[in-house]
């Protein structure tokens, strides 16, 4: 019932690629034969509705299939992958998980009851409506990571109307509120999902290559990536249409490297929180960083300078947080946005704005001056305390191979300071080796 119009798409297509797992191509046939093996195990092993379940798996033809088809028996899905595999017990522990299903490394599932009963009054609301639901959570960087609890009817309407068929990355992760919508964008749509075990540079360009890849979602930490290792110059792009990019605010240099470097490439801004789904999205320019978001079923408005947003698709809560909507529903997302007109540019969380002597700093623009030049490869800006002023600028940087460590503090202030105005200019300089970047391609200030 809540799938049927994704089922009929498959079947108006049984011969198109559904899936390319493993260089691997499977057809919507052969999705539809998966998720009806995935009813038969959920019957034989009593998986009933409204059952929390715990889906380990990164995306597969079996981990596409077990998805639909635990929706279809109403239940509430809880997708992990390995870059949680940590903390993976304590979320199934705050998401009250009843059966746990692991999709191993041939797409093979092995089914578990938990001996646990989830009861909670979110779970209880979710079960009287009878609809399926999800649970994603937060980073959790600072404290508990919270659990968002959805009911996932609201979030499928949005793919009832049919719009372009395309070949995309499946970049975004498995338990990502972008990685989900990528997927049910792709098969919506009757496309290509070219899954890639390997997110370096290199795997999803060639990956892009070998699959005539139209759409690749990702991050702006990832466009970086590609720019420092040149990857773009190895493999035929011709395929590609479209990339778009979110997670985390994104520097007017490498947006502008990326234009350049891929002229015939759209690049388009996106937005979206695990709260309330993927907003619609128009970037002014493939080169500009500002934005209109919306769509049917969201409203948007900007208070003192922050971004609220109202979602017919929003979650019911958090399982283990109060909720943080106000009580007409609205959302306070902690973005903070310039607006000019129906455009927004995201300058970046309120949370991370330095505040120096009373002046605003903004990460993403100072680390935009840094990555023009020629020695880094990457950098990552946040504040710490001063008594004097409140805080002060610092950068972490990572230098290109063989690039000199010794005196370059100094070029960078140097630099800065032609570029940026003297308050702005990081006075604390580090050096360090690795990529500042997690599991998920994000920034980690």
């Amino acid at each position: 019932m809540f799938i049927d119009f994704l089922l009929d798409v498959f079947r108006e297509t049984p011969e198109n690629d559904a899936v390319v797992w493993q260089d691997r191509a499977f057809s919507y046939g052969d999705l539809l034969q998966r998720i009806e093996d995935c009813r038969g195990v959920i019957g034989e092993q009593d998986v009933r509705q409204g059952s929390v379940v715990a889906l380990k798996a990164d995306f597969s033809p079996a981990a596409v299939a077990w998805f639909l088809a635990l929706l279809e028996r109403g239940c509430v899905v809880v997708p992990l992958t390995s870059s949680v595999e940590a903390m993976r017990e304590q979320f199934i522990e705050i998401a009250r998980g009843e059966v746990s299903i692991g999709i191993d490394a041939r797409d093979r599932p092995a089914v578990e009851h938990l001996g646990r009963s989830a009861s909670h009054d979110l779970y209880r609301r979710l079960r009287s409506r009878g609809h399926p639901g999800m649970v994603l959570f937060s980073s959790g960087s600072t404290g508990e990571p919270k659990a968002a609890l959805h009911d996932f009817v609201p979030l499928l309407e949005k793919f009832k109307v049919r719009r372009h068929q395309l070949r995309a990355i499946s970049f975004l992760l498995y338990d990502h509120i972008g990685g989900i919508n990528t997927m049910l964008y792709v098969l919506s749509n009757s496309g290509c999902m070219v899954t890639v075990a390997d997110r370096s540079p290199d795997a999803v360009l060639g990956a892009c290559q070998r699959h005539r890849v139209e759409l690749l979602p990702t991050t702006p930490t990832f466009l970086n990536l590609i720019l420092i290792s040149e990857a773009y110059k190895r493999y035929d792009l011709s395929a590609l249409q479209t990339i778009t990019y979110g997670t985390e605010p994104m520097q007017q240099s490498t947006l502008r490297r990326i234009h350049d470097v891929l002229p015939h490439v759209r690049v388009v801004q996106t937005y979206g929180l695990s709260e309330v789904g993927i907003l619609r999205s128009k970037s002014k320019g493939s080169d500009s960083l500002w934005v209109k978001i919306g769509g049917e079923g969201f409203q948007t408005r900007v208070v003192d300078g922050i971004l609220h947003v109202k979602a017919a698709s929003a979650m019911l809560g958090y399982l283990n947080a109060p909720s943080p909507f106000d009580d007409d529903g609205w959302l306070n997302t902690g973005d903070r946005v310039d607006v000019e007109g129906e455009y927004l540019r995201f300058r970046g969380r309120e949370s991370e704005v330095i505040n120096v002597g009373g002046e605003k700093v903004f990460p993403a623009e100072v680390e935009s001056a840094i990555l023009e030049m020629d020695d880094v490869a990457d950098a990552t800006v946040h504040g710490e305390k001063h008594p004097i002023i409140g805080q002060i600028v610092c950068a972490r940087v990572t230098l290109k191979p063989d690039r000199e460590e010794k005196g370059f503090a100094a070029k960078l202030k140097k630099f800065c300071g032609q570029r940026l105005q003297r308050y702005k200019v990081p006075v604390k300089v580090e050096v360090v080796k690795q990529f500042q970047h997690g599991d998920r391609f994000k920034r980690m200030r």
